[in-house]
């Protein structure tokens, strides 16, 4: 079965993660802080649709995947608990860096799941020296939570990292995704120009369009104007 992610334009793996919905809609103007928003679209539907992104975001190789997947289909109850604590800990890194990008403070709740998947994920972190020196996760080939791994260290190196004043969340109606803005401007504004942005400008051409027809001068205003107007 194949599975529908749509592009990784995160950036960064937490941030790909975060975007594994259709969208995400906040709620009426002026009703105050809407950390969670609504999802529209939840992609991560089963635990094999998990391993499927988990290979496309590079969280797992294809082997890696398809040996949890035969442990998961043996393990029903577990993978589904796995399945429910990821998305436990998208959402509470969405609430997180919502926060952050409007200035809100933190959740506790949200910073004490994050810290718990981290304690978890960082048990299984080992140096390594070949072919140099660098962080590698233990073998662990049966833990159906393993490509949580590297997804909460990288949201946790993320939130202590000077980039975080470069995450952005797209404005496109009913998107919300987030990025982190390499752009040397810092002025990027959409998910992806070719999606949520062409969809933008096609609507205020639209717009422009329906306004310069309703408020375009008429053949005789036109004539009375001064030279040089």
């Amino acid at each position: 079965m194949e599975y529908a992610f749509g592009k990784l334009v995160g950036g960064k793996l937490c941030l790909d993660f975060v975007n594994t919905v259709g969208g995400r809609v906040g709620g009426a103007p002026g009703r105050g802080r809407d950390y969670a928003d609504r999802v529209v679209g939840e992609r991560l539907t089963s635990y094999q649709a998990l391993a499927a992104w988990s290979v496309l975001a590079g969280a797992l190789t294809a082997r890696e995947a398809g040996a949890l997947e035969r442990r998961a289909a043996a393990r029903p109850a577990d993978a589904e608990a796995v399945l429910e604590r990821c998305i436990a800990v998208r959402d509470a890194i969405y609430r997180t860096f919502k926060s952050v990008i409007e200035g809100w403070p933190s959740r506790p709740a949200d910073l004490q799941t994050i810290n718990g998947e981290l304690r978890i994920a960082r048990a299984h972190e080992r140096l390594g020296a070949a072919p140099h020196f660098e962080w590698k996760w233990d073998a662990a080939p049966e833990a159906l939570d393993r490509m949580l791994w590297p997804v909460v260290r990288s949201a946790a190196e993320l939130l202590t990292a000077a980039d975080l004043e470069r995450v952005g969340q797209c404005p496109g109606e009913g998107c919300g995704w987030l990025f982190l803005d390499t752009s040397r401007s810092r002025r990027r504004q959409w998910c992806d120009m070719a999606d949520c942005g062409t969809v933008a400008k096609v609507r205020r051409f639209r717009t422009r369009q329906r306004t310069g027809r309703t408020a375009a001068p008429t053949r005789s205003a036109r004539r009375r104007r001064p030279l040089g107007q």
